[in-house]
């Protein structure tokens, strides 16, 4: 599977990103929607079938969906979507908008800044493409974990929306933003 990016970390190693395979990687992730940590993902208590057939059709979408793989064992789930359709009822886009979803894999060990090396490297990888210019998200307004990440990155939150399926909060991040914040922390 081709490699669409790729940084190594000392501590951590390399991380990579590709395509997410749905038969090659369902099974894994599909785990991890069902743990209590990913409760926010919103697919706790579906069976792989169902799982499968979501993300067919989330990928029939035209949302791209990728795997990062640290040292070759997959540990991140990233969704990358047309935001300015899914929240069109919510705020006023613009061209260079994109949406981020992340869901990261339980952890089996602690590795110092792990969760910030993952995080900063989907930021790295969405802003290869030059025609993105902010990232948007819309995270679950309970969900603390994300809310630090997001700040941490440069996110800004705007305000607080009711989607049908959550409350969230609506944060953006710049590519001047993100540059700047790694600038800060490396």
């Amino acid at each position: 599977m081709e490699k669409l990016f790729e940084k190594s970390f000392k501590d951590l190693g390399v991380i990579t990103f590709r395509a997410f395979q749905i038969e090659e990687d369902s099974i894994i992730i599909h785990k991890w929607v069902n743990m209590t940590y990913a409760i926010y993902w919103g697919m706790m208590g579906t069976t792989l079938e169902e799982f499968k057939s979501s993300y067919s059709k989330t990928l029939a979408s035209g949302t791209e969906v990728y795997i990062g793989e640290i040292n070759g064992k997959v540990k991140v789930l990233m969704e990358k979507y047309n935001v300015i359709e899914y929240l069109k009822n919510y705020y006023n886009g613009s061209q260079g908008d994109i949406g981020m979803h992340i869901l990261i894999g339980p952890s089996t060990q602690t590795i110092h800044r792990f969760t910030w090396n993952v995080f900063s490297s989907v930021m790295e990888f969405l802003f290869i493409d030059v025609s993105v210019d902010r990232v948007i998200v819309e995270p679950d307004i309970r969900n603390e974990k994300i809310h630090i990440l997001n700040k941490k990155a440069g996110f800004e939150y705007q305000k607080q929306i009711q989607l049908p399926h959550k409350k969230a909060w609506l944060a953006t991040c710049t590519r001047k933003q993100f540059k700047e914040v790694i600038k800060l922390n490396s």
